[in-house]
């Protein structure tokens, strides 16, 4: 069983209820983990044989570009991307940190992870 990390990709996005998140924009990180049977990949040193986080990186940030309310959402789309593009046994889990959100009080971050 092996794990794949690709951590702290880093996006501008105009996720948001409010009418100045979409005009305004807001910094978020996105961390892509995904588990499963790598042993292949292990022994043909062969980058299709597994997940490249090249595309998962571009995955991540075109999902991002595309608006959406809530982060809930977006993480759904990104996951639903992910799955789509490596079938298989293989068992996700994306995480979206909206930095600084514009709520009452000094919030340093909202978190939103998904699995599956």
């Amino acid at each position: 069983m092996g794990l794949i990390e690709v951590n702290g990709i880093r996006v501008r996005a105009f996720h948001g209820c409010l009418e100045e998140e979409a005009l305004i924009g807001g910094d978020y990180i996105v961390d892509v983990h995904v588990s499963g049977d790598l042993q292949d990949a292990e022994r043909t040193d062969d980058l299709s044989r597994t997940v490249d986080y090249g595309h998962v990186t571009a995955i991540v940030k075109e999902q991002m570009a595309q608006r959406s309310r809530l982060i809930e959402h977006v993480a759904a789309r990104i996951l639903a991307r992910l799955r789509a593009e490596w079938s298989g046994e293989l068992h996700w889990r994306v995480r979206i940190v909206k930095l600084r959100p514009p709520i009452q009080g000094d919030v340093e971050q909202a978190v939103y992870t998904i699995e599956g």
